[in-house]
């Protein structure tokens, strides 16, 4: 696999910053955009189609929660939100994940996210490859 495309999110710049210099010691990491409200988040996911979001829970505009919500069921990317508040994890599972990372973020920690979301991009490339299918043969995006 190429590298895993990323997209940080994020309204406080130092924060995008922090996470972006973590996930420059991945190897196996590309950083391809950063968004600092949810409007942007939506354009950019559009525009460079990344891998991985990385999606704080409180941003201008449109929350990471309202982000989330309004992205297709079926989206090719893995979302793990972030937060430094450990007291909204359960919105965030409320809202149909089950991935986040605390801030500060530890090296750890990301180290293990990035992993998983490989190891499901993957997985999910290999049932399309198998099935023949792609989002583009269902039918495209839905909000159902």
């Amino acid at each position: 696999m190429s590298k895993l495309r990323v997209l940080i999110a994020d309204d406080e710049r130092p924060a995008r910053l922090f996470l972006k210099n973590l996930l420059n010691g991945f190897e196996d990491v590309e950083v391809v955009g950063e968004a600092k409200d949810g409007a942007e988040v939506l354009d950019l996911i559009k525009e460079i189609k990344p891998d991985l979001l990385f999606l704080d829970l409180q941003m201008p505009v449109l929350s990471g929660l309202e982000v989330f919500k309004l992205l297709p069921k079926n989206s090719a990317f893995f979302v793990v939100f972030v937060t430094a508040d450990e007291a909204k994890a359960a919105q965030i599972f409320e809202a149909g994940s089950v991935e986040y990372l605390l801030k500060p973020v530890a090296q750890a920690e990301l180290r293990a996210i990035v992993n998983k979301a490989k190891k499901n991009i993957i997985d999910s490339r290999s049932i399309e490859n198998y099935f023949g299918t792609s989002e583009k043969d269902s039918g495209g995006e839905s909000n159902d």
